[in-house]
């Protein structure tokens, strides 16, 4: 029985790599709908495990395969030599590579490879991380070095932490503070039993993505602007300020998780499921946060299947969409008012190429530097930019990439 149990997660997760590495889908579409809960969570992990180290488990297999096998069988190999890697004892995960081999009616007669390539294999190292592919890697090396290169790679390796961003006054679980404010949690477990999570008390939020709000600074009573808005922390962060918040983004389903989240904080904001190359606000906005739709780049430590599911080919697009929807948002601003554009991308024509562009094209527009807790001053870029990395505070599980700026239009 508990060789079944142990079965149902490991065969999902080959059925996850399966989908992703063969039909090009996110770890997200996948939803396990015959799974336990936890069987279900272990199998994204163990997925996950196997993405962030693809490449050297299969610098280990290929020199025991003649040709490259099916991929439902390669990726059972993957998941053998990953979960050894990670400490699992060899006996229990070469049989149960060997077991689900049999199982899969287009895998059995591959039952004795899977078993005879395993026992083979040398005793199991700690395996290097999964390197970049090109197209993100290349721009990465020429603006960081290939040294901070390595270093991101290396954060992105490691499964990480989960961030809380924090309400005053309210329950919130045991965890480290991190220099920026926001709860760090090594080893949550399931997210709503957590203390204070009934009661409002705090939301998941990476400790980079919590600090485009912090770096616009709202006061109480402002009117503001939350533009392409889901899955919604910022909105959380600004309606808990005291703003009035106006929630835009084009998505009805992340929208309605915004809802929920709203509905469990007790805040309010308005919500409005509209495009914004579209829609217009019926009065300027004292302050306007845009998180533009990006790359995403900065994110893979939380989303290892990404590298293997784009190809950079929406990057052109992705920028003159954000130059597009900054000149937009600029035009919506009361007189003096301020704007934070920001990116999850590590790449710079996402981020310190949108803030030159910016700058030429509007007179008037300045960029304003912030005193930010936590936030330290060689993470800010010579053009007023503030630029985070997954390899800052890697000692830590380091934190998602970003680019972020606060602009003022001259009165």
């Amino acid at each position: 029985m508990a060789m079944a149990e142990g079965l149902a997660a490991r065969e999902a997760a080959v059925a996850i790599l399966d989908g992703v590495l063969g039909e090009g889908r996110m770890l997200a579409d996948f939803a396990g709908p015959d799974l336990a809960p936890a069987d279900r969570a272990r199998a994204l992990r163990l997925a996950g495990a196997v993405l962030r180290h693809l490449g050297p488990a299969d610098k280990l297999l290929n020199p025991h395969l003649r040709k490259a096998p099916p991929l439902t069988v390669q990726n059972i190999l993957r998941l053998a030599v990953v979960e050894v890697a990670q400490g699992a004892a060899a006996h229990g995960a070469v049989n149960a590579a060997v077991e689900m081999a049999r199982r899969g009616k287009r895998t059995a007669h591959l039952a004795g490879l899977v078993n005879a390539v395993l026992r083979a294999l040398p005793e199991a190292a700690a395996l290097p991380p999964q390197m970049l592919p090109r197209w993100m890697r290349q721009p990465m090396v020429h603006a960081y070095g290939r040294d901070a290169v390595a270093a991101i790679e290396a954060v992105q390796a490691q499964e990480p932490p989960l961030d809380l961003t924090l309400r005053e006054g309210f329950a919130a679980p045991e965890g480290v503070v991190l220099p920026t404010g926001s709860l760090r949690l090594a080893a949550p477990g399931q997210v709503s039993a957590l203390p204070g999570y009934a009661t409002g008390g705090w939301w998941v939020q990476d400790a980079a993505a919590a600090l485009p709000a912090r770096l616009l600074g709202v006061q109480p009573g402002e009117r503001v602007l939350d533009l392409c808005a889901a899955p919604g922390g910022k909105t959380l962060q600004m309606a808990a300020a005291g703003a009035a918040v106006t929630a835009v983004d084009i998505s009805g389903p992340r929208m309605a998780r915004v809802a929920a989240n709203l509905a469990r904080t007790g805040l309010s904001a308005e919500l409005v499921v509209a495009d914004a190359l579209n829609w217009e606000p019926d009065a300027p906005f004292d302050a306007i946060l845009l998180d533009a739709p990006c790359s995403a780049t900065g994110t893979v430590r939380r989303h290892p299947d990404l590298p293997f599911v784009k190809d950079g080919g929406e990057v052109a697009g992705l920028v003159a969409l954000q130059a597009q929807l900054l000149d937009r948002a600029l035009a919506w601003l009361a007189p003096g008012g301020r704007l934070v554009f920001a990116t999850c991308s590590l790449l710079p024509e996402e981020g310190e190429g949108q803030l030159t562009a910016a700058l030429e094209r509007h007179p008037g527009l300045v960029a304003e530097r912030v005193e930010l807790p936590g936030v330290e001053p060689g993470w800010w870029t010579d053009s007023g930019g503030l630029r985070l990395r997954p390899d800052y505070w890697a000692e830590a599980g380091g934190m998602d990439g970003f680019f972020m700026a606060r602009m003022r239009l001259a009165s």
